[in-house]
């Protein structure tokens, strides 16, 4: 193997070590938001956890956060829960690095 092979391998694990850190971050982060918001309608124990859940389902409609922005807004406006948009986009970036941080302590103490 050339030292470019070598090069391009590991730029080929990074990449991949990257999106999968991504994904997972993304993952965590739409749970956090979706706890976050069961709270804001006065969710809690299973309930908070499924709602979450939907959360997470609803980031599969279409790339990008607006899936998820959409359907905050919907159950907010449903229960008169009183956040507006930069809120709810706010708490996602909030979450966001919440998320990258536990995920960075979970790979730093070996879970």
């Amino acid at each position: 193997m050339t030292t470019f092979d070598d090069r391009e391998k590991a730029f080929e694990r990074k990449f991949a070590h990257d999106e999968d850190l991504r994904f997972k971050a993304t993952v965590r982060r739409n749970k956090l938001v979706g706890l976050w918001a069961a709270e804001k309608l006065g969710l809690s124990g299973a309930d908070a956890e499924a709602y979450a859940k939907e959360v997470i389902r609803a980031d599969f409609e279409q790339p990008g956060d607006e899936d998820i922005v959409r359907k905050l807004r919907k159950d907010f406006d449903a229960k008169s829960v009183p956040q507006s948009d930069e809120q709810i986009r706010v708490a996602l970036l909030e979450t966001m690095a919440t998320a990258l941080n536990q995920i960075e302590a979970a790979r730093k103490s070996g879970s």
